[in-house]
């Protein structure tokens, strides 16, 4: 980007980073990802409960972020050429809300493909509409400080998201009449395997309720001049050389990064042999916690330390606590503070990604196609996502859950030495 195109955002971008929108997205976000990683991080011993193994876990993971990385790039370009945002971010709030509810009346895996599907569906609308706002929303020097902000109110809902999986599944356990309760509510589910599991289901549905009423009452657009002009296979090619060589290192790296529920499932496999099912989920639920709670910790600090370094570089280093991160889980063992550890350089190394990945795409491209440059960065993890999860998920059922993992710490590994062979740029 051109100085001078610095100085009109800069000019255009509201006073202090702290704004409206600032704060705004973040509290969308915080409820919107208590929503999803409430789900998250139960699902793996739900898909147990009804018979669904590891490589139906890391395809359903994978399929469902393969199909919305294409939203996301759709959605992107969508939004340059129209000239405004919000209303399809708030639908895409919608769909996430509401797609969780599903997994609470599945007997069987499809059930939750289709939830999985709807659910990132709507992030891949939301998510580089989102992102282009939010970077709209601050002059160019402030944007670190913003998506970190951005970042670490997206996991505190991580947190509260487990936790309160977590209480739920303690509370159902020592009162089984709220699964009664629930078999007479809806008869169907009436002695319906995994019913702790389908009470918090239902239950995300009031933050991610709330998620929507917060963008759609809090956040002000500022809308751009349509460019009608703009022809999808153009606007792609137009992207600048430097940015596709970006794109291509977070590929690779892609093709490393798989779902947290496998991280899930195999803590609970290591452990219930030990201290059996319920238990060993109870457990899972704390460690997914604890990552989030690092998340959130190091987002903000890792935003606003990344205007000071060569962002690629800087990116590689989170790459490769990505990498140790993945040997850990492929070499565990029985214990607690192995999973500790673990799980807290998974909380590091998935801020760290996050938040710079999303920061880098506009040191390379200008506002124009800036929702086109964030839904293809989308694209592309999206379709590394699909790579990772699948693979992992069967290696795992095939020739047993360390190689998978120890694919993910090879590949990852190329993509951080990719990344770090890029030329420097701030």
């Amino acid at each position: 980007m051109s100085d001078n195109d610095h100085r009109l955002e800069k000019k255009d971008s509201t006073g202090g980073w702290l704004n409206r929108n600032v704060f705004a997205f973040g509290l969308t976000s915080l409820l919107s990802d208590f929503c999803h990683e409430m789900a998250t991080a139960v699902l793996p011993q739900f898909m147990q409960a009804i018979g669904a193994s590891a490589a139906v876990l890391g395809f359903i993971e994978g399929v469902a972020d393969a199909l919305s990385s294409f939203v996301k790039l759709g959605a992107g370009y969508r939004s340059d050429k129209i000239g405004h945002r919000k209303a399809w971010t708030v639908f895409g709030y919608v769909l996430t809300a509401v797609s969780k509810a599903f997994f609470a009346f599945a007997f069987a895996w499809p059930l939750i493909l289709l939830g999985r599907v709807v659910g990132w569906f709507g992030r891949g609308i939301r998510g580089p509409l989102r992102d282009a706002m939010l970077a709209d929303s601050v002059a160019p020097q402030y944007r670190g400080k913003a998506f970190g902000f951005h970042r670490a109110g997206d996991t505190l809902g991580a947190v509260l998201g487990p936790l309160a999986a977590f209480a739920l599944l303690s509370l159902v356990s020592n009162h089984r009449d709220m699964i009664e309760t629930l078999g007479r509510w809806f008869p169907s589910l009436a002695g319906a395997p995994g019913g702790e599991f389908r009470i918090i289901f239902l239950f995300t549905l009031v933050p991610g309720l709330l998620s929507v009423l917060s963008i759609l009452f809090m956040i002000r657009e500022k809308r751009f001049t349509p460019n009608g002009h703009l022809r999808f296979l153009g606007t792609l090619r137009a992207m600048p050389r430097a940015y596709r060589g970006f794109l291509i290192a977070v590929g690779l790296f892609g093709m490393a990064d798989f779902a947290p529920t496998l991280m899930i499932l195999r803590v609970t496999t290591v452990l219930q042999p030990q201290i059996g099912i319920i238990e060993a989920s109870r457990m899972a639920t704390l460690f997914y916690l604890l990552r989030n709670i690092v998340y959130a910790a190091v987002s903000y600090p890792i935003g606003a330390l990344s205007d000071r370094f060569s962002r690629g570089r800087y990116l590689a280093v989170g790459y490769g606590v990505a990498v140790i991160t993945f040997l850990g889980f492929a070499f565990a063992i029985q214990s607690i503070w192995w999973f500790i550890l673990f799980f807290s350089l998974a909380g590091i190394f998935i801020a760290w990604e996050d938040t710079v990945e999303g920061l880098a795409v506009r040191d390379y491209v200008n506002k124009e196609i800036a929702g086109t440059a964030y839904g293809l960065l989308g694209a592309v993890n999206g379709i590394g996502d699909f790579v990772s999860s699948f693979v992992v998920g069967l290696l795992w059922t095939s020739l047993g859950a360390p190689w998978g993992f120890v694919y993910a710490a090879v590949v990852g590994l190329s993509g951080t030495i990719l990344m770090l062979r890029l030329p420097g740029r701030r």
